[in-house]
């Protein structure tokens, strides 16, 4: 099973394509898409190099499933904003290939491939290095992009499998309360 991770950034979105046979994994490919070369202000612009990039991708290397790192709020406002607007170019563009696509926060990604969440980006990159047998460490995007994929093919099943024995449902009983709904 080939697996994509994403790594969503607006100026660097990484990618990594992961070999799942059983528990053994292999590497395939990884890198980023770059928008540096489109002007700063061209915000529609950069989302576009990143939706083509990541359809690239998923025609090059045809993977049976993919995953992306789920955004958080950061200091900045304005940043989260632009960051959520490339991780949604970047989720479109998997989704529009026909993939099916997890999530998976960065806490999670750093706790299956390092062990704990605090982990800094060159514990990341050296252990993805190591659990994929690269010469080499892979650049910090393409290093988180892999780590994500590494997580799922770890988590994947097991996610899978805990939906199918028991969906997740919504709440029908009690959606409004005290006129809010939720």
């Amino acid at each position: 099973m080939l697996i994509l991770g994403i790594d969503p950034g607006l100026q660097r979105t990484g990618f990594g394509v992961v070999d799942c046979q059983g528990q053994r994994l292999s590497y395939v490919a990884s890198g980023t898409i770059s928008t540096l070369e489109a002007p700063r202000g061209d915000l529609p612009g950069r989302l576009k190099i990143i939706f083509e990039g990541v359809q690239e991708v998923v025609q090059r290397y045809a993977p049976d499933c993919a995953c992306a790192e789920i955004v958080f709020v950061n200091v900045n406002p304005q940043s989260t904003l632009l960051l959520g607007q490339a991780r949604g170019a970047a989720v479109a563009a998997l989704v529009a290939g026909g993939l099916p696509v997890a999530e998976y926060t960065a806490l999670q990604m750093k706790k299956a491939v390092v062990g704990h969440g605090l982990a800094t980006k060159p514990q990341v990159q050296e252990m993805v290095r190591r659990l994929l047998k690269l010469n080499a460490l892979p650049g910090k995007d393409a290093a988180d992009a892999l780590g994500l994929a590494i997580s799922h093919a770890h988590a994947g099943a097991s996610f899978t499998a805990i939906a199918r024995a028991s969906p997740l449902q919504r709440r029908q009983h009690a959606q409004y309360r005290k006129g809010r709904s939720y």
